[in-house]
């Protein structure tokens, strides 16, 4: 029989074709899929608020000014302009004033508060010249002419060290005739250094900062991250007292007039084992005149411990 080839079927011919249903979504996986976005936004938004965190916090604590409004020619005191810690470049890293004194038996060292510059610092300056002290003050990295940089605690400890070594190799001041002065954070700052270099004669510290780290802790931010983690200051008024060896006078504020007794000492003051030296300040308009009232006598008291003469009166 002759082979035949089978005829093509006509389109009308052909099986009708099922129509492709389209994939189908299950409602878990959706609603799965929907809460894992929801979640990997919220970890990435709480991270972002944490490095906001890290990056901004410190300016709670820290309010440097750029401006030099007033020097210590406003209250007649004559002083040259410094420029230390330099870098490869030959910068100065730091900027500041030195005032010399008549016979001066000592050197400050002024280490001023968080908040602007040397223009605040002028009238509280006076009390220590009349005390007849030479002074280095300076303004640390971020604050008024000195190199810009994020202010820390760390960043305080490598310009006070700065400092001190221009006193000491510059101006060529023994270290075992500076006193470190300082007021607020600056305070605290200089009970952290003193600890280190018991070389140092004294310490005086004005209104020191018991708990500098407490506008960032308190700040309602801050329970949302972290925010002890991502903190490094510590200022540990505590423990750096506890190394303290040197002689330390300590002016602190006393409770207004209207208020009877005196505030609790701080605890970093029962932790001193060197002479310490407590008087309390009688107001804040009266800072100046408390001042140059208690340090002759600490300084007195300072040759003393050192056995130092005190200069002959011209």
């Amino acid at each position: 029989m002759p082979n035949r080839t089978p005829r093509a079927k006509s389109r009308s011919e052909r099986p009708p074709v099922a129509p492709t249903q389209p994939p189908t979504v299950s409602p878990r996986w959706l609603a799965a899929a929907v809460g894992i976005t929801f979640v990997a936004a919220l970890i990435c938004a709480w991270l972002v608020l944490c490095l906001i965190f890290w990056q901004g916090s410190w300016q709670l604590v820290y309010h440097p000014a750029k401006a030099i409004t007033r020097t210590p020619a406003s209250v007649n005191l004559a002083f040259d302009s410094v420029g230390f810690a330099t870098t490869e470049s030959g910068e100065p890293r730091l900027h500041g004033w030195w005032i010399p004194a008549p016979n001066a038996r000592y050197t400050a060292l002024y280490l001023h508060s968080a908040s602007g510059n040397l223009s605040d610092t002028v009238d509280a300056l006076v009390p220590l010249h009349t005390a007849g002290l030479n002074i280095l003050a300076f303004d640390y990295r971020g604050y008024g002419e000195s190199q810009f940089a994020r202010p820390s605690e760390a960043s305080w400890r490598e310009d006070a060290t700065w400092a001190l070594n221009y006193l000491a190799n510059t101006r060529n001041i023994p270290i075992n005739s500076v006193v470190l002065a300082g007021d607020g954070l600056g305070a605290s700052l200089a009970l952290e250094v003193s600890a280190d270099h018991p070389e140092l004669a004294g310490v005086v510290l004005i209104q020191p900062d018991t708990d500098p780290l407490a506008p960032i802790f308190n700040d309602v931010r801050a329970r949302l991250v972290p925010a002890r983690l991502l903190v490094r200051d510590q200022w540990n008024l505590n423990a750096a007292a506890s190394r303290l060896r040197i002689p330390s006078l300590w002016l602190l504020p006393s409770w207004p007039a209207s208020r009877m007794g005196l505030p609790p000492k701080p605890e970093a003051l029962s932790r001193i084992q060197a002479p310490r030296t407590l008087s309390w300040l009688t107001g804040p308009e009266h800072i100046g005149a408390d001042i140059s009232r208690v340090l002759p006598q600490w300084l007195d008291d300072l040759d003393k411990h050192r056995g130092v003469a005190k200069p002959d009166p011209q």
